[in-house]
This record gives structure tokens, sequence and C-alpha cells, in this order.
């Protein structure tokens, strides 16, 4: 949709080079004693050093995280596989960013622990003049929505999603408003004092998360190892020889295929009827319907969402009609947990083909919650990882699906179990909520010390 301006506005006439509206948050009228806007390429130079890719050598190639989450290792890749012919050692304490996703706020500042790191044309690295700003402060700046939207107003490509560049002479031309470096310094201090707020919040979801996976492995009587590779030779008996692969046969993946055994667990295959429903342009008389994504579904939450797609614009993967009650379990990456029971408000939706469905239960003596809370707890997940194939997309086909293991003891312990489970859920959607809020009034306040709208405390 097209965004309109609500009011007259003044471009510059030497700022006139695009006939596009501007999407950026003005920089206020008057700014705080000490304030003053400043172009960022005022303070901040490009490193245009480079090195050429030699054959044979390993390269240790780093990315930015989208939404502010700073950078992580990618790969390490030998010269000879690499397309790119020159590429660009890390400077660590320099402004970094992902030209190709810096409307999903890929920004960040290079930490010292990736000096032996290269990255490629597409991550521009800055010297920042630290008489005038901190890389660390100018990081927080291109976190705010408004600059975010200047950002994208300013990126230029095809599409918005896949080919949308935040080129550096946009970057370097942004105008934005700078306070003194105490004010700056004072700023960091506040947002570093509310992110952890935020940190620990998350960290106390995740802890009742984990105690409640623990709890129901515990309450089965269900013991999982942690991982570790097979060292040396091993053997075993031709009846445990299920396929010719060392992988399958981790000591981990056996000592619980041994205990599930021993406590007489079912295939999924015999608890869950597995189907398919495709579905037909008739049943949308709108010509529309939602779609739901492996992306949409979470291993905390279920459902979380879906978009409207036309049904003669539909993609192949979307091939699935669902129903109230159906189990939706994700086969990409099924490590992830996307496993969930179809609620009211997804009743006729399509879903992708990366999702097996299963719309019956085999037996009355079987809870559908229960299944799937087993099925993503640490015994559920580790057969999953078990019977997987693949590397970049690692995947489970159904046939390999229907033979994890699922405990079932007596229909009143499976329920007991999903009552403690809905208990510790009310307890992290609070939690949530209060993160939630949380970084809300954080985010709030953050806009406005940076735009100098609310005096920052201890400045």
């Amino acid at each position: 949709m097209m965004a309109l301006a609500q009011r007259a506005f003044v471009v510059r006439f030497k700022d006139l080079d695009k006939w596009r509206v501007p999407r950026a948050g003005p920089i206020p009228a008057t700014l705080p004693k000490g304030w003053r806007v400043a172009r960022v390429g005022d303070f901040a130079q490009q490193i245009t050093d480079c090195v050429r890719v030699e054959a044979g050598k390993p390269y240790k190639m780093f990315g930015v995280k989208w939404c502010g989450e700073g950078v992580f290792l990618r790969e390490t890749a030998q010269g000879d596989s690499m397309s790119a012919a020159w590429v660009t050692p890390a400077k660590p304490g320099m402004f970094i960013y992902n030209r190709l996703f810096a409307w999903k706020e890929s920004f960040a500042v290079v930490p010292s622990e990736f000096a032996d790191c290269f990255v490629s044309g597409e991550f521009p690295q800055f010297t920042v003049d630290a008489a005038q700003v901190s890389a660390e402060y100018l990081d927080l700046l291109f976190r705010l929505r408004s600059v975010i939207r200047a950002v994208n107003a300013a990126s230029a490509g095809s599409a918005a999603v896949s080919r949308n560049r935040f080129k550096e002479v946009e970057f370097l031309r942004m105008e934005l408003p700078l306070p003194p470096l105490e004010t700056q310094r004072a700023i960091l201090a506040e947002w570093k004092k509310a992110k952890a707020k935020i940190d620990e919040a998350h960290r106390k979801v995740k802890r009742f998360r984990e105690e409640c996976d623990v709890g129901l492995l515990k309450r089965l009587g269900l013991l999982v190892d942690d991982p570790g590779p097979r060292r040396g030779a091993f053997c075993l008996a031709s009846r445990e020889l299920e396929r010719w692969d060392a992988f399958f046969y981790r000591a981990d993946f056996v000592s619980l295929d041994q205990r599930l055994r021993l406590m007489n667990a079912i295939p999924l295959g015999k608890l869950l009827q597995f189907s398919t429903r495709p579905w037909k342009p008739t049943d949308f008389p709108t010509v529309s319907f939602e779609y739901v994504e492996i992306s949409n579904v979470t291993k905390e939450e279920g459902i979380v969402g879906s978009h409207s797609v036309e049904c003669e614009k539909a993609p192949s993967r979307a091939t699935t009609l669902i129903g109230t009650g159906d189990i939706l379990i994700s086969t990409t990456r099924p490590y992830l947990g996307a496993f969930a029971r179809v609620p009211q408000e997804y009743d006729r939706c399509v879903c992708s083909s990366g999702f097996a469905m299963a719309d019956r239960l085999a037996s009355n003596e079987v809870d559908p919650e229960y299944v799937i809370l087993f099925l993503k707890s640490a015994a559920g997940l580790r057969q999953m990882e078990r019977r997987m194939t693949g590397g970049l997309y690692p995947a489970i086909v159904q046939s390999e699906l229907e033979r994890v293991l699922v405990p079932s003891p007596p229909i009143s312990t499976q329920r007991k179990v999903v009552e403690d489970e809905e208990a510790v859920r009310a307890r992290i959607a609070r939690e949530r909520e209060a993160a939630r809020q949380t970084a809300r009034r954080i985010e709030a306040d953050l806009e406005a010390w940076l735009w100098g709208a609310k005096e920052v405390p201890h400045a």
C-alpha cells in the first residue's frame, strides 16, 4: 500500500535526486543544547582494503544477523570453491551492515573475536570518527524504526525482499541527530541496562520451557543421553542393523532407541492416521485462501500466523487443506519442532507440503496433545535428528517419521502430562507478555532519547 504524506513538507533542491516522498521520521526542528545534525559521511569512512582469493586457502566468512542481533560465522570456504575474486578482512570495532538485508535491521559492530574472518562485498565496513560518535551508538541508531524506514526508502532494487540493496552512497548521505559524547555514553548505558532486563525475561521463559521438557521425560521415566559421536570401531547384532549409516548408530541414538523399546513404545504411524487432503479452487469462493508455511509454526506457540494467497497464484508447495484438530508435523528441519494441532481459527486454511498431516487417531487411548508434546521433547526431536537426511535442507520422509517411537502410558497419565504443560504454557505466556511490554517501553524510550525528545537519565 502506498504511504501518502499527511501534510506539506519541504525538500532542499540539492537533496532532490529521487522523485520519492521521504518516509523517514523527521528530525525535530529543535534539538537539545549541544546536539547537532550530521551526515553519516561526515564521521564515517568506508574501508576499501581487500585481498585476492587464493585457491586452496581457507577463508572464515561471516555475516550480519537480522534484527540487530550481531554477526555470525557463516562458513569456512576454500578459495577455489568461492565465486568472489576478492574479500575484505574483518576489522574489529568497525561498523558493518548487510546491503541486501539492511531493511531487516542487519547492522552491527565487528567484535574482536572475528579478527581472522572475512566478508564479501555485500557487507561494507566503516571506520567511525570516535571524536564524534562511537560505533556502538551508531549501531543503536540503526535499530530505530524511523531510521529503518528511511533505509527502506533509500534502498534500490527490483524486489523489496530479495534484491533491495542499501548502497553505501545512500548510507553515507543519511542525516542523523548526534548528541555530545557523554550523552551518547549515557544512552548506551541505559540501553544496556534495559537490554539486560529483556534478556533475563527471555532466559526465564527458556528455563520454564526446559523444566517442562525435563518434567515430561521424568514423568515417563525416560532418560536421554547427551549427544556424542562414536569413537573407534563398534559392532551391532544383525537384528539391530536397520541401515548402513554410521551416524544412525550414534551412541545416544542407540541408547534412546533401546530404552523406548523396553517401554514398549509405539511407532507414530500406529498412533496417528496420516493423510493427504488436496484442495481445489471451488473450495474457496473468494478465490483466495490463508496459507500456513513452516515459518508460521513455532515449537513454543504452534501456528502463529498465515497470509492470504490468490488461488491462481498459489505456490506449488501449497498443497494441503487443513481442518480443526488436524496434526501438522514439519518434515523439513524437524529438529526445530514446528509441530502443531490446528486450532479453530485456522480451519480450512492451506498448508505447505513441508508438513505431514494426520487427521485421525488410531485409538481412543491416545491424547493428540500428548503426542505433540512428546515429539517436541528431547526424546522426540532426537529421533527426528537420527532419521532425517540432507545437508542444507535436512528433512525426514514420512516413512521414517512414522517409525519414531512414542511411549504410550495410560490415557490418565497422558492427560496429566498435558494438564501440567498447559499450566507451564500459561506461566510462560505471562512472562512473555511482560517481556513484550518491557521491550515496547524500552523501544519508546530509546526512540525518544535518540531523537532528543526525552531527557536521558544521568546524562
